[in-house]
């Protein structure tokens, strides 16, 4: 098989996956999840001890972090840097890297919208009022890229080491640079993907001063409905999902599983308004069929797509209205998967990406949790009720971000 594709490029395989997230700590566990459309959203008690208008969010199940770092370490880090190295690890893991990889020649890329301003928050309110008594680790843990130097130190990665702050596409630009360096021969293998830990009085506070998120505080499970006629704002979840990717022909030489292929990426910018969207989706639209222009395909190679789908009325009508321009009105089945585990921020990206290439070699389609009537159902073809069988085929993962940050992913399964 090519080691590069048509342009010259060296193709990028994705060899290794791992997610901690609402939908589940495994990319099977959250697979299935998303398959039953089940909603992740639920009431946090601190939110409501604390008074906060939006007493519910989607949070990651327990599990052992343990496993993962020593006590010690554990202190040292902030929520956003455990989820990321966590997830980096089980990505590791599922690849099953060898051990003698050229240092310089592995890197990190990674994307976060919230970073450390958890960590900020929660220092700032405990030691405010006395500075000489602020931890010694406080810096260190709030710094955005945080995450990312962690992941490069936990497993010798001495190449690029970047985070990028791209708001709700952070995940989704980490995933596509990352490709670009491989596609350009600047790294061989390269952690990517994004997270983010937004469940904090300040944050939650601020996203419903915005009246940006739902406040069904009495029926939580019912608040994300991305497209669904009766939407009234996005849920915040919280979460990390990482990518191990590299260059095709040297994960083929090891004999490495591939789940499959980033095959096109491309990012702008609406210009337009600092949180809400080109309302027509043109610049939207542009960006997409940018991406399936660099991945060499035509709508119609397209199988599915995995809409970045808010939940929010002006975010997912400037998604539906670029669908349909970018597919000249024969749209293909649409799915969003918020309805499950609300927004990650940072992190959705890279988890609706590497479920929309699982969802892709399948052959399935999950149903959008929690809608059954929408006005976009005229312009495009949603996936409600039940999982929609569809041919293994490439998909289009969107990520549209505050700031009018447009990026798109096209992932193609493995042969």
């Amino acid at each position: 098989m090519n080691a590069r594709d048509a342009r010259g490029r060296f193709r990028v395989a994705v060899t290794g996956i791992g997610v901690k997230t609402p939908a589940g700590n495994t990319p099977e566990e959250a697979f299935q999840t998303f398959l039953a459309a089940k909603s992740t959203a639920a009431t946090v008690d601190r939110l409501v001890a604390e008074a906060v208008p939006v007493r519910f969010a989607c949070l990651v199940p327990p599990f052992e972090p343990e496993a993962y770092l020593t006590r010690r370490e554990a202190r040292q880090i902030d929520r956003v840097t455990l989820l990321a190295l966590c997830a980096a690890a089980d990505a590791v893991t599922d690849a099953r890297l060898p051990g003698d990889l050229p240092p310089d020649r592995t890197g990190v890329q990674l994307g976060t919208g919230i970073g450390g301003l958890p960590s900020m928050e929660a220092t700032a309110l405990d030691h405010g009022g006395f500075p000489m008594g602020m931890p010694v680790h406080t810096v260190p843990r709030t710094m955005t890229n945080s995450p990312a130097c962690r992941i490069a130190m936990r497993f010798g990665f001495r190449g690029s080491c970047t985070t990028y702050a791209t708001a709700c596409a952070s995940g989704t630009t980490a995933l596509g640079e990352a490709a670009r360096k491989i596609r350009h021969g600047e790294l061989d293998v390269a952690l990517a993907g994004g997270a983010d830990a937004p469940v904090t009085t300040v944050i939650m506070s601020g996203f419903a001063r915005m009246r940006a998120v739902s406040l069904r505080n009495e029926e939580p499970w019912l608040a994300s409905r991305p497209f669904a006629a009766d939407r009234d704002g996005f849920v915040v979840g919280e979460g990390a999902a990482l990518l191990v990717l590299e260059r095709w022909d040297l994960a083929v030489a090891r004999g490495a599983r591939i789940h499959g292929e980033i095959t096109g990426y491309a990012d702008n910018c609406d210009a337009f308004h600092i949180v809400a969207p080109h309302k027509d989706g043109s610049v939207a639209a542009a960006c997409m069929r940018s991406a399936l222009a660099d991945a060499g395909l035509s709508p119609a190679d397209v199988g599915h797509v995995n809409a970045h789908g808010t939940s929010t009325l002006l975010n997912d009508r400037a998604e539906a209205a670029a669908i349909d321009r970018c597919f000249a009105g024969q749209s293909p089945p649409v799915t969003a998967l918020k309805g499950v585990t609300g927004h990650l921020i940072g992190g959705s990206g890279a988890l609706e990406a590497a479920l929309a290439l699982r969802c892709a070699s399948a052959g399935l389609v999950p149903a959008i949790a929690n809608t059954r009537t929408s006005p976009e159902a005229d312009v495009v073809d949603l996936v409600t009720g039940v999982p929609r069988t569809v041919r293994s085929a490439p998909v289009l993962s969107n990520s549209f971000g505050f700031g009018g940050q447009n990026a798109c992913l096209v992932l193609s399964p493995a042969p």
